[in-house]
């Protein structure tokens, strides 16, 4: 793959999601024999080489699917402690009826000041208007009165329900991870019907997304060619003032390495201007997280 051009930014750029884990402590999905390349511990450290030579400053972690509230003090507790991370998106049970109390539990946590959101496992759930149960509904409302965004990692047949869960609750800010996971690997196919979707859910001006995630939908064998219909739509359908970058790291080991994540991006993305290449690449992520950098 050719050498992309640089990204000028105005601001120090902002890798919008990533993770840390320590399998031995229950990354259930991990076991997968496909996954042996990512199954060891990726610590703060670790995510501070990576960046340093990825022209990154600032990043927010994000909960990793362990799906367990110890987990919270612990990666609040690395935000503390690594300059670099500037947030946490922590997870929490949003069907739980006692969430205002949890997350109130959070914001008492050493770090809690760096908790900027919460997601869901909404992927996980057979379901895929799963985001119009009540339960989940009132949790959302929860979301928004403790003032934190909303990550929503959802498969593509759940973008018409995450759609509808934006329109009502308009106080929320929602932040679509991975672009819903589209079937990149599926070429045009994979345009069909999540395009729509996508445009659906972006009609609705509290969401954002994020531009993450996408070499691993396209596969291993992926090319810049294969993102740029699918980052094209997303540029189409959010504008750069609603787009961020992430690297997923270190799930985007599986088929690339960090540098190449970030590079690749800049070569799919559309002709830009400057602006709007800080908007993707930094001041998305600081403004729709209200990050202190």
């Amino acid at each position: 793959m050719p050498e992309p051009p640089p990204s000028p930014a105005a601001h120090p750029a902002v890798d919008a999601h990533h993770h840390l884990w320590r399998p031995e402590r229950g990354y259930a999905w991990l076991d997968d024999p496909e996954l042996a390349r990512i199954r060891r511990p990726f610590t703060p450290d670790d995510l501070c080489a990576e960046i340093a030579g990825a022209g990154v400053r600032h990043t927010v972690l994000v909960e990793g699917g362990r799906c367990h509230a110890d987990e919270v003090p612990e990666f609040l507790g690395y935000a503390a402690d690594t300059e670099p991370i500037a947030g946490v998106v922590a997870w929490a049970d949003v069907a739980d009826p006692d969430l205002p109390a949890i997350l109130a539990g959070y914001r008492r946590l050493r770090g809690g000041e760096l908790l900027v959101g919460v997601r869901a496992q909404v992927q996980g759930e057979p379901d895929p208007d799963y985001l119009d149960r009540p339960a989940v509904r009132r949790g959302l409302a929860a979301v928004a009165d403790a003032g934190l965004v909303f990550d929503l990692v959802v498969r593509a047949d759940q973008l018409p329900a995450a759609a509808r869960a934006a329109r009502a609750l308009p106080e929320l800010s929602f932040v679509l991870d991975h672009l819903g996971k589209p079937r990149i690997h599926a070429g045009a196919a994979g345009l069909v019907g999540w395009r729509d979707d996508l445009a659906a859910l972006a009609a609705n001006a509290n969401v954002t997304a994020k531009l993450s995630g996408l070499v691993t939908e396209a596969g291993p064998d992926w090319t810049v060619a294969a993102l740029r219909p699918f980052v094209a739509a997303a540029v189409d359908a959010f504008g750069a003032s609603r787009l961020m970058f992430g690297s997923d790291w270190p799930v985007c080991l599986l088929v690339a390495d960090y540098r190449g994540v970030r590079d690749g991006l800049v070569a799919a993305l559309p002709p830009l201007s400057a602006a709007e290449r800080d908007e993707i690449f930094a001041a998305t992520a600081v403004r729709t997280y209200g990050l202190a950098v």
